[in-house]
């Protein structure tokens, strides 16, 4: 059973256009706390708190899935592949670069991880009124009618979501090679520069024995930008697991 996890600064409409083309009716989409879910109280959007949430949604399954995560959602799903293995069939990320020990933040997340100007950062990118926010996705490469389901929800409330786990982590304290006890996926997309080099991602994804899908041109928003070339990618990658049809 494929399950979803998204990241920054989206909700689960991020993965409508892939799903639709992926065709499926067993997939389930999770919302991390702050992220067009709420955030419970004494949730403190922390790494750590992340993970704990993601794995405590995967035990209420009862059987191995297969994760799939995007951005901060990626980064989440590559560390349950570290911890929970037994909870996975396999695991697709387009986040595992981060987990190179040579990786540096990228622009966006060393300003919210600096005091005050992150403030100031999210304050600007969460303000305004919603049409403000669904052109600005726009121009980031967000098809209209998404970014008009997302914006909706990049309130105060992600904002703090965003800083609070930014400033939550350091440089990676565990290796890419403790997530390679299930069949994993490290999605390459080449114009994305938040995931490290490329270097950085195929190295990661050695380490860790995961396949790499490169997709060609395509930037942060990969599964908007070409669902139709995405959906083929994991399916065929599904398709290669080893045990049960996907």
């Amino acid at each position: 059973m494929p399950v979803f996890v998204h990241g920054n600064p989206a909700t689960a409409a991020v993965w409508e256009p892939l799903l639709a083309a992926l065709g499926r009716d067993d997939v389930t989409r999770l919302s991390p706390p702050g992220f067009g879910s709420p955030l419970p109280p004494g949730f403190g959007a922390t790494a750590d708190e992340y993970h704990d949430w993601l794995v405590a949604e995967l035990e209420a399954f009862g059987e191995p899935v297969d994760l799939v995560g995007h951005d901060l959602g990626g980064s989440h799903v590559v560390r349950v592949a570290m911890t929970r293995p037994d909870l996975l069939r396999s695991w697709v990320s387009d986040a595992v670069g981060v987990f190179h020990p040579d990786y540096r933040w990228h622009y966006l997340a060393r300003l919210w991880r600096t005091p005050g100007v992150g403030e100031v950062d999210v304050a600007r990118r969460f303000g305004g009124t919603v049409a403000d926010r669904t052109a600005f996705l726009v121009t980031r490469g967000v098809p209209a009618d998404v970014a008009a389901r997302i914006a909706p929800h990049q309130n105060p409330a992600m904002g703090r979501a965003v800083l609070a786990h930014h400033r939550s982590t350091t440089r990676p304290t565990r290796s890419p090679r403790l997530a390679a006890h299930r069949p994993g996926l490290a999605v390459v997309a080449t114009a994305d520069n938040t995931a490290g080099t490329d270097v950085q991602r195929w190295e990661a994804a050695a380490a860790a024995g995961a396949s790499v899908e490169v997709l060609e041109g395509l930037g942060h928003w990969w599964m908007v930008q070409d669902p139709d070339l995405a959906a083929k990618a994991l399916t065929r990658f599904w398709e290669s697991v080893p045990g049960s049809a996907a």
